[in-house]
């Protein structure tokens, strides 16, 4: 008598090792753009912030909000603020939100 287990058995192994891929790359990008909308959001605060004239008060919201060892740049020139947030995503992704806002009137420059 011959048996066929042995190749249902390599068959399952394949079928597993593919699924334990695709679930990874599944994750993974779960992980990305959930980092990237954290990203977003620092930006948009920090820019909010400091338009209202309070820059030191938005990069360090913009700290608790974005991932971990986010750099957060900002920059004004004349009424313009420019927010810039980059991380890199526990999943390894380099991310990048921007947000520009024109200052209210009566903040500091």
């Amino acid at each position: 008598m011959r048996s066929d287990r042995g190749a249902v058995t390599v068959e399952a192994a394949i079928v597993m090792s593919a699924l334990m891929v695709v679930l990874t790359l599944v994750v993974g990008a779960l992980l990305a753009v959930t980092d990237h909308m954290r990203c977003i959001d620092a930006a948009r605060e920090a820019a909010r912030l400091a338009a209202r004239g309070e820059p030191d008060r938005g990069r360090t919201v913009a700290a608790g909000l974005a991932p971990r060892g986010a750099d957060i740049l900002i920059r004004r020139e004349g009424d313009a603020i420019f927010v810039e947030v980059r991380a890199e995503s526990s999943a390894g992704f380099r991310l990048r939100a921007d947000a520009h806002v024109i200052a209210e009137p009566g903040s500091d420059p």
